[in-house]
This record gives structure tokens, sequence and C-alpha cells, in this order.
């Protein structure tokens, strides 16, 4: 069995792209994920209501939105990554049957004492829409020593 391995600061640079990341959206991701964080509205569990109120089906909520990116981020920085801070703002609604692709490019870094560093990701999850979200993702790295 391999262990995941996290990135170090050191192995980081300004311009890496992220790999992309296909999250299939479907309904039961959707209501799940809407449930799970405790946001009971109508638009993120019942399509008719949804439809009554503008829209065309349920939508992701903001939540899941934000988790997603996370686990996209942390999936790429590895295990020892720590997640600093998230900013996210929403475009085009997800919908069941679509298809949400996150892409991420390194965009800042700033070292630490220890050759630990912040490391800033702009990410990007777009949908047969467009955008569904853009935002930024700070992470801290760890330096050489501590990293695997």
């Amino acid at each position: 069995m391999t262990l995941p391995v996290t990135r170090t600061y050191d192995e980081v640079a300004v311009g890496d792209e992220l790999p992309s990341l296909e999250i299939p959206v479907t309904r039961t991701l959707i209501v799940a994920t809407a449930i799970a964080s405790r946001d009971y509205q109508d638009v993120h569990h019942d399509p008719e209501l949804a439809r009554e109120r503008g829209s065309k089906d349920v939508f992701m909520n903001i939540l899941t939105s934000n988790g997603l990116v996370d686990r996209y981020v942390t999936g790429w920085a590895g295990p020892a990554a720590s997640v600093q801070a998230i900013r996210v703002r929403l475009g085009a609604s997800n919908h069941p049957g679509d298809t949400m692709v996150l892409t991420g490019t390194v965009t800042a870094k700033s070292e630490e004492t220890g050759g630990a560093g912040r490391v800033e990701v702009a990410v990007c999850g777009t949908n047969s829409v467009g955008a569904h979200l853009t935002g930024t993702v700070a992470v801290r790295l760890p330096g050489k020593a501590g990293a695997r």
C-alpha cells in the first residue's frame, strides 16, 4: 500500500497547475450534502419547489461547493497540508446531470520559518453553463523535514 504524500513548500512553484477533477453532479450529491450541512432550504432538495422559485431543478449549496474545493486542494497538497482560508464566489448553479470540473493554479507563495510556507491556489469550477465558482484557497505546506 502506498501512503499519500504531502507536497513540500519547496516542491511547489507559482504557475504550477493542479490536475483537474471532474465531479458528477447528481441529485443524491446535492440533496445529501445539503442535508448533511443542515441546509434545509427547499431549493436544494425539492425539484418542484425549486422550479416554482425560478430554477430549472434543485441546485448545489455553497457549503457543498466549499467542501468540494477543500477536497480538491487537499487531495493535491496531501494529508500534512493545512487549509488556511477558502474564498469562493458562486456563479452558474450546479444542477443534477451536469459535471463540475475543478481546476487550479498556484498564484503565490510566502515562506515561513523552518522552510514551511503558505501557498495560494486560484480555483475555478465550471459546468456546462459556465463558471460555477471562482476563488482562492490558501494552504500551508510543510518544509522538507515534516513532509512525508
